[in-house]
């Protein structure tokens, strides 16, 4: 299966915009400092390396949420991966459901359900070691659900807009 690049390459700068709404001083920003242990002195500094590792990472998360919001990815691991030498049950798998489930709304349940079920538990057990608050997990588990949820979204829709042009090759 073609990987969406474009999609992912989208969705990977919603950390960074979700990050500048959701950390602004007037949102969370201030609350998430205090509560993090940290100064405006402290976040002073060179903070383009922050960035660019940042856009990287986001990178690698918009490229697994494809194997969580796409579930036709899944049709193409049962057979190995290889589209090109797939069986005629395949073919005629992606002709009848190669466009199914795929919209924004949908990537985006999916992905929300990720942040909840699987962000959120990581994030709250690092916190409680930590000894971090629970608005500090709140704050950090929020922002991720919602980043990864509109980052579902964008990837499962573009999806759907682009459509697949190889399901119907053989």
């Amino acid at each position: 299966m073609q990987i969406n690049f474009w999609a992912v390459l989208a969705a990977s700068v919603i950390p960074l915009i979700m990050g500048f709404v959701w950390y602004h001083p007037k949102i969370f920003g201030t609350i998430w400092m205090k509560e993090a242990g940290l100064s405006e002195d402290k976040m002073k500094g060179q903070m383009v390396g922050v960035f660019v590792f940042s856009v990287i990472l986001s990178l690698l998360i918009a490229y697994f949420l494809q194997f969580v919001v796409v579930h036709q990815m899944g049709a193409l691991g049962m057979i190995g991966g290889d589209e090109m030498n797939a069986n005629e049950s395949y073919h005629a798998f992606m002709k009848d459901y190669g466009m199914a489930y795929r919209s924004f709304g949908h990537g985006s349940l999916h992905s929300f359900m990720t942040g909840f079920m699987f962000v959120f538990p990581v994030i709250a057990i690092n916190a409680m070691f930590e000894r971090k608050s629970w608005k500090y997990t709140m704050i950090n588990a929020g922002y991720w659900t919602l980043t990864i949820t509109i980052m579902g979204g964008i990837i499962c829709g573009w999806y759907a807009v682009d459509g697949f042009h190889w399901m119907t090759q053989k």
